[in-house]
């Protein structure tokens, strides 16, 4: 079961309203929790996930998550219906 972090988190990326305030870590924790692998290189994050054909690269811009890689996750996770439960059904 998500935390209700987590669920914010989810619901926010989802939403679109607030991409440039979503923090890095937030991110990084919520793609974690839908099952996604990374790796790191200096700043950059690499995640993948089985059954999901994009590779997701990420890289913080101060403590935050750039605006431009939100919108892809938001795409991903749409693309692919990952959420926590069917109330995230896409």
């Amino acid at each position: 079961m998500a935390s209700g972090k987590l669920r914010s988190v989810l619901d926010r990326v989802l939403g679109g309203r607030a991409d440039a305030n979503i923090a890095f870590t937030d991110l990084i924790s919520l793609l974690a929790a839908l099952g996604f692998e990374q790796r790191q290189r200096g700043d950059h994050r690499i995640l993948w996930k089985r059954g999901v054909a994009e590779i997701i690269n990420l890289q913080p811009r101060m403590a935050k998550a750039k605006r431009y890689q939100v919108k892809q996750v938001r795409r991903i996770l749409r693309k692919y219906e990952l959420g926590f439960d069917d109330e995230y059904a896409l």
